[in-house]
């Protein structure tokens, strides 16, 4: 269920929202397209609203341009439990992570036998039962220059900059979930900084971060995007030791919504 006929953009008058809701800009049955997880048929619950802003981002009316309908979670909840195939729900955004009431959202799913994977960029730790915690912290290559901000002024360059990576939130999300840390690799210069954040975390945690929960992830929004960037990725997981791990959805669907 891609929302769109009720959608909203934050910034206009909310007052009707629900006490319990969430600003959801889509719902719907597809795979997972990324991960340890890839292939599995899940039922994604796409939030809006974010607190970074990367020039790549593949879910744009969640982020720069932020649309939404207000669901309440026993609406949420309803609308999931139409899909009756899938046992798997993927929390993704935007960052959902940034919402208080992400909580009661998670606790329902996880009361109702539902294996839940959140989406993060590891920036915010909440106490959930997240059965897979598919963090991917924000490389310096993300941040929205002037010359890379799709809307052209480089406003948000610096509090991106500021706020990518929280060591303290990465640490106690990796020691408290199963997890994957899933990077998106824009080309061989961003390996520097990936092996670095690793080995930060590995200092860190009290949980052994090994190399095959490191996932690298080709930058690409497009199919033909993805024909550049998939190979030179799949390398540098070859000469690193790390997971490659494709975009399944883009390769199937392009950037569709609902997908």
């Amino acid at each position: 269920m891609p929302v769109s006929a009720d959608q909203q953009r934050p910034d206009k008058d909310t007052n009707d929202q629900p006490a319990d809701g969430l600003p959801i800009n889509e719902l719907f049955y597809s795979i997972q397209g990324e991960g340890n997880l890839a292939g599995i048929p899940s039922v994604f619950i796409r939030t809006s609203g974010c607190n970074l802003r990367c020039w790549f981002c593949d879910s744009y009316h969640t982020s720069w341009d932020p649309t939404h309908a207000w669901m309440e979670i026993d609406a949420i909840v309803d609308e999931v439990e139409t899909h009756e195939q899938a046992d798997h729900v993927v929390i993704t955004g935007g960052e959902p992570m940034i919402h208080d009431e992400i909580e009661p959202l998670i606790e329902r799913l996880a009361d109702s036998g539902y294996h839940i994977t959140v989406e993060t960029n590891g920036t915010i730790y909440r106490e959930v039962p997240i059965d897979l915690a598919s963090i991917s912290p924000k490389l310096a290559s993300s941040t929205p220059t002037a010359e890379r901000d799709p809307k052209g002024d480089g406003e948000w360059a610096d509090r991106h900059e500021q706020r990518r990576i929280d060591m303290d939130a990465l640490t106690r999300l990796v020691d408290s979930y199963e997890s994957q840390l899933k990077f998106v690799v824009t080309n061989d210069g961003d390996m520097d900084e990936i092996t670095s954040l690793v080995e930060d975390l590995r200092s860190a945690t009290e949980t052994a971060v090994q190399n095959s929960e490191v996932l690298l992830m080709p930058e690409g929004m497009t199919t033909d995007r993805l024909a550049e960037t998939r190979q030179p990725t799949a390398e540098l997981a070859m000469e690193y030791g790390y997971q490659f791990t494709p975009r399944l959805h883009v390769n199937l669907w392009e950037d569709a919504p609902g997908r």
